[in-house]
């Protein structure tokens, strides 16, 4: 008997969402959960409230001030007595001026990059090369002894092993200088792919405007890209990429109590529409059943769980995450340091010590936990990297760009206020009338030239003038110079003056070297804020990243011994001096016969590769690389070799094409001995 078509049992999109939700309730109800939710509600209590407190109006202030905007309560009180609203952006210029600085010396121009990477100074010998320097040197002894020589001293011996010793000192420098190369260009491939410039580059902004800034990063993240197919053409691939992002200083939150974020809780709010929670779903760490179930319910809670209030943060950033606003919902990412008997407690079994604190990454949405997994860094380091414009001793914030100058705008904003007030009394006469004088319907709103008056006799035998006419006194004069001395003083105490714009400098100024001395001088104060970044971000970044690729980089050609090296604070003191001694140095080698023979051709190779990787072109295209040359050092050899030896061969032919020695030495047989 022929069976049917066999029915293919389908779920429901409503069964599924429904066991979801009951799986996503028997989790959240477990100890661990109840008790992960419960701790990061009260980080997410305590920190709040300090950022409310101390940063939350200064932060939007930053903003008015970078925006050219009063004050709610100044506007309001300016608008009251009915004066100019006129707003002098100083800290707006002064902010732009120092992006735009940092910007230049961070990013630069073509190959130009803010940091490198170098081998230290005594690179580590692998093993295997001591032991095969230890068989070179004992076949060598062998052999020595074999050949009947007598036993050599001890000194000739450490002679002998502190000669193979430098040998291979030198080949290790020069393998470890290549592997270097090797993960300076991965490493720039992936700060490239992972977002790093645009990072930076908002970076920048932010630490010239608020009190702080942070970049983020790496952060390993799933991405869809276009991959070329094996078979031809292109294809949709899931890729494994670490990326790098700028966070916003208003959603960045640490505890009250510490003064570096490595060694206190941070948490950084995220505002997530629905996209982003759907692209969390199949990422490790990262509970389904808990993520469909938000998914079920989007839309319907909005920020309310978090009461938090972002009126401020709204109203200078034109934003709006209003309660009704239901196309995004708040997100909490917590990185603590929890006590391994508290994750025990909560059921947490990898943990192997109760008396270690162990670091963590939490997320909870909506009261719900959808994350909870232990910091991926062995080292248990946040990927927050915080630094200043100028840096605060003992506190996590410092100072910005706005900060430095609000009150110098402040005053400036003051007199050019009270400027255009009283340019705009005293640009003409004022008039004064005698109201009893004058006729019934008579307009003195209006007054033109040739004007008729109508005045009629006093009631009272008032004797004064019926029209009056007295002129304001203009104070521009003081409050030019009042404006003027808080311009000066905003150059001052924020390190930027104006002829970095291209403003106009009186006095020393007027000459090119003159304003190449101030320039000079004015980059000391930009130079500390770019030794603040190197420090506080590049470094620590790189030096992480670098940490990454030798864990988890499948080609051995990568590893090797370096140190990491920021070249922000330094470019600006070298760039130039080194490049007029390369050019130098590289006119001796050219000239020098004596030069070029210690150099070498394979060491002036160097030379004009490393001063055309500063061009816009191809260098390989331009400068052989070290191998080419060497392959036609050896073919120029070969080929001379054959010209000596033909050369040798004509020496020894006769004029008759005979070789040297046969008619002669026929003519010296002939003769009788002694002859």
């Amino acid at each position: 008997m022929a069976l049917g078509p066999q029915l293919i049992p389908v779920a429901r999109a409503s069964d599924l969402e429904a066991r979801a939700q009951r799986e996503n309730a028997q989790k959240q109800s477990t100890p661990m959960i109840v008790g992960l939710a419960a701790h990061v509600r009260k980080r997410w209590e305590v920190m709040r409230d300090h950022h409310q407190q101390e940063l939350e109006d200064r932060l939007a202030s930053c903003v008015r001030a970078r925006n050219m905007e009063y004050e709610p309560d100044k506007l309001a009180e300016i608008r009251a007595h009915g004066g100019s609203e006129i707003f002098m952006g100083i800290v707006s210029t002064k902010c732009r001026t120092a992006t735009a600085w940092l910007r230049d010396t961070l990013l630069g121009t073509g190959a130009d990059k803010p940091w490198g990477i170098d081998p230290t100074p005594i690179p580590e010998v692998p093993p295997s090369v001591i032991e095969g320097l230890q068989r070179i040197m004992q076949a060598n002894l062998t052999q020595y002894y074999a050949a009947g020589n007598e036993p050599l001293p001890a000194e000739e011996l450490q002679k002998l092993a502190a000669g193979m010793k430098d040998t291979a000192m030198r080949q290790m420098k020069e393998e470890a200088r290549r592997r270097v190369d090797r993960m300076e260009q991965k490493m720039e491939d992936q700060l490239t792919e992972g977002g790093f410039v645009k990072a930076l580059f908002d970076f920048t902004n932010d630490i010239a405007t608020f009190p702080y800034a942070i970049l983020k990063g790496p952060i390993p993240r799933k991405r869809k890209a276009l991959k070329y197919s094996p078979n031809g053409g292109v294809e949709i691939r899931e890729i494994l990429r670490d990326e790098w992002e700028r966070v916003d200083p208003f959603k960045f939150y640490w505890a009250p109590w510490g003064d570096d974020i490595q060694t206190m809780p941070i948490i950084e709010l995220h505002h997530l529409t629905r996209d982003d929670v759907e692209s969390m779903l199949g990422v490790e760490g990262y509970d389904e059943a808990a993520l469909r179930t938000i998914l079920a319910d989007f839309g319907s809670g909005g920020f309310t769980w978090l009461d938090n209030d972002d009126s401020d943060y709204e109203d200078a950033t034109g934003r709006d995450f209003d309660e009704s606003v239901s196309d995004v919902v708040g997100a909490i990412q917590l990185w603590d340091s929890i006590p391994g008997s508290i994750l025990l407690d909560w059921g947490m079994e990898e943990v192997e010590d109760p008396h270690k604190s162990y670091p963590c990454e939490v997320w909870m949405i909506n009261n719900t936990v959808v994350k909870a997994v232990l910091n991926y860094d062995p080292l248990g380091r946040k990927p927050y990297y915080l630094t200043s414009f100028e840096k605060v001793p003992g506190r996590v914030d410092g100072n910005g760009v706005a900060d430095l100058c609000m009150d110098a705008q402040n005053m400036c904003n003051a007199a050019a206020r009270s400027l255009a007030n009283n340019m705009g009394i005293s640009s003409g006469p004022q008039v004064g009338i005698n109201v009893s004088r004058l006729p019934a319907g008579e307009d003195i709103t209006t007054m033109h030239p040739w004007k008729i008056w109508q005045f009629r006799q006093s009631d009272y035998n008032d004797s004064s003038p019926p029209l009056q006419f007295f002129q304001p006194s203009s104070n521009a004069g003081e409050l030019m110079a009042v404006f003027t001395k808080f311009m000066e003083l905003a150059d001052e105490v924020s390190g930027i003056p104006r002829y970095m714009t291209g403003q106009h400098v009186p006095g020393a100024g007027r000459t090119s070297s003159g304003l190449s001395m101030l320039i000079s001088n004015a980059g000391k104060s930009i130079k500390q804020v770019i030794g603040n970044i190197d420090h506080d971000v590049l470094n620590p970044m790189l030096e992480r990243q670098y940490q990454r690729n030798l864990r988890y980089a499948t080609d051995p050609d990568l590893i090797g011994d370096v140190q990491i090296i920021a070249r922000g604070a330094m470019s600006l003191v070298v760039k130039e001096a080194e490049a007029v001694r390369k050019n130098e140095f590289l006119r001796l080698v050219l000239e020098s016969p004596v030069a070029q023979q210690i150099v070498g051709t394979t060491g002036t190779a160097e030379l004009m590769r490393d001063l055309a990787s500063n061009l816009d072109i191809n260098v390989d295209r331009l400068v052989p690389s070290r191998e080419e040359l060497q392959r036609q050092q050896e073919m120029a050899q070969q080929q001379m070799m054959m010209q000596q030896m033909a050369m040798q061969e004509a020496a020894n032919l006769q004029e008759d094409g005979s070789e040297m020695g046969g008619r002669q030495s026929n003519m010296v047989s002939a003769r009788p001995n002694g002859v």
